[in-house]
């Protein structure tokens, strides 16, 4: 005789962070950060073929103060970064940034000293979405799979514990130059 059984139907029980993972993931509020041909795609993810309305995400906002997610859609040149940040900073917490596209990703074909290589040099990113420019079935899959991380994503004192565990992890992980074989 479990505690379930003895609940009248129609109770249902959770955590605190369960109900509050399932209405952030259900109200993402995008941030445009279109800089190149990946922003036309998004744009078309946006249209009424394709209809992120269905995930809560019908308006694009304008404001950094109103969005949550950053999607950056296309390669970012060195003038451009530190406006980026900026609007990263100027977010309401939680924030999380997706990073649209190969170039977005890690510089893609321009790898120059003009183009950042990879805008998580610049703002810490949660979604990378390979592509020349990915098509929006793959943006919603990733917005889909982001879903899944944010409706699991800590609260409080744990959300504190969690990070301080990720930062640890990526501190002892081994750097990309001294990576052998096809890792590198």
């Amino acid at each position: 005789m479990g505690l379930e059984e003895k609940l009248p139907s129609g109770v249902l029980l959770t955590t605190v962070e369960g109900v509050a993972g399932y209405f952030r993931k259900a109200s993402f509020w995008p941030a445009t950060f279109g800089l190149a041909c990946c922003a036309i795609e998004m744009m078309t993810t946006g249209g009424p073929k394709y209809d992120l309305g269905r995930f809560g995400m019908e308006v694009f906002r304008a404001s950094p103060r109103q969005a949550d997610l950053m999607i950056v859609a296309g390669r970012v040149s060195q003038k451009m970064a530190p406006v980026l940040r900026q609007i990263y900073d100027q977010m309401p917490e939680p924030k999380w940034v997706l990073a649209m596209g190969v170039c977005a990703s890690s510089g893609g074909m321009f790898n120059n000293y003009a183009i950042v290589q990879g805008v998580d040099h610049v703002v810490p990113v949660d979604m990378y979405l390979p592509g020349c420019p990915p098509r929006p079935e793959m943006l919603i899959d990733a917005i889909v799979k982001l879903h899944e991380q944010v409706q699991t994503t800590k609260l409080g004192a744990n959300r504190v514990a969690e990070i301080q565990e990720l930062e640890s992890n990526a501190l002892r992980a081994l750097p990309t130059s001294e990576m052998k074989g096809q890792l590198r």
